[in-house]
Order: structure tokens, then sequence, then C-alpha cells
């Protein structure tokens, strides 16, 4: 899986967490820029990753994660 193509299903992802189909996330994004995106909804979006892509954060990455880019490249990490 190339890293546009986990972008364009983690669009899909956050559209479906976050209830808007506005939403398109880059590497730079953060809670800051997405409406709603608190603590509550990032577990909520964790788990909804978690499940679409077969994949598993541990505790450190969860809390350690300072942007989508970094997500990204854990997701990368895992499903290559």
């Amino acid at each position: 899986m190339t890293r546009e193509e986990v972008y364009e299903t983690l669009n899909g992802v956050f559209q479906d967490v976050f209830d808007d189909e506005s939403i398109v996330v880059n590497d730079d994004t953060t809670s800051e820029d997405v409406d709603g995106w608190d603590s509550l909804e990032h577990i909520n979006l964790i788990a909804a990753v978690e499940q679409e892509f077969g994949v598993k954060f541990n505790m450190g990455q969860v809390v350690s994660m300072k942007n989508v880019g970094e997500m990204v490249d854990i997701i990368l990490s895992q499903i290559d």
C-alpha cells in the first residue's frame, strides 16, 4: 500500500469519525485542524484506524503522535 493509498483510506475514516465529508488530511494535519477532535474522539479515531488497516498502535505511539503524518508512518511500518 502506498502513502497515497493510506491517505485516501484515512480521509474516509476521518470523515466517518468526525461526520464531516469535507475533511482531507495530510502529513501536517493535527487535532487543532479538525473540529471536534478532542481526547474522546481521538480514542474513537485510533480504534477506527486500527480496524480499517488491521494495525495496532501501542500506548506510546498513541500519545506521542504529533500529526497525521506520524500516524501514516506507523501504519506503513506495520502493513509493509
